[in-house]
């Protein structure tokens, strides 16, 4: 049985500005035989993430807390607590927060996250 919790998770800035907790990754757990990786990110209030994209991987934002403006191509739309977001693979993506407090964000990676696939624009 694998479990993991934010709570006990290291949390560190990842390349775009986020503040990232790995929570899942198959190249870090042998027992874990998905494709996906799993990460839980926060963007500080009057934050915004770094313009970048995943090369091969698509990735699934799922709002879990706050407000926020996601950028996806030529496209931005509001985003806000419980709602999901579709980026496909190859897209220039970013996300501003332009709630009161912390943007929380769940973000799956499919297939899972690698430092060679992502590129900071």
């Amino acid at each position: 049985m694998l479990i993991r919790d934010i709570r006990n998770g290291s949390y560190a800035r990842a390349k775009d500005r986020s503040v990232l907790c790995e929570l899942l990754h198959p190249a870090h757990e042998p027992e874990c035989t998905n494709r996906y990786s799993l990460a839980h990110a926060v963007v500080p209030h009057g934050e915004a993430t770094l313009p970048h994209r995943l090369n091969t991987s698509s990735e699934t934002y799922y709002i879990l807390a706050g407000e926020g403006r996601m950028h996806i191509g030529d496209e931005s739309a509001p985003v806000r607590e419980g709602q999901v977001v579709f980026i496909p693979a190859g897209a220039t993506q970013w996300i501003e927060n332009t709630g009161q407090g912390d943007l929380v964000i769940l973000a799956i990676v499919d297939p899972m996250w690698s430092e060679g696939d992502e590129e900071i624009l």
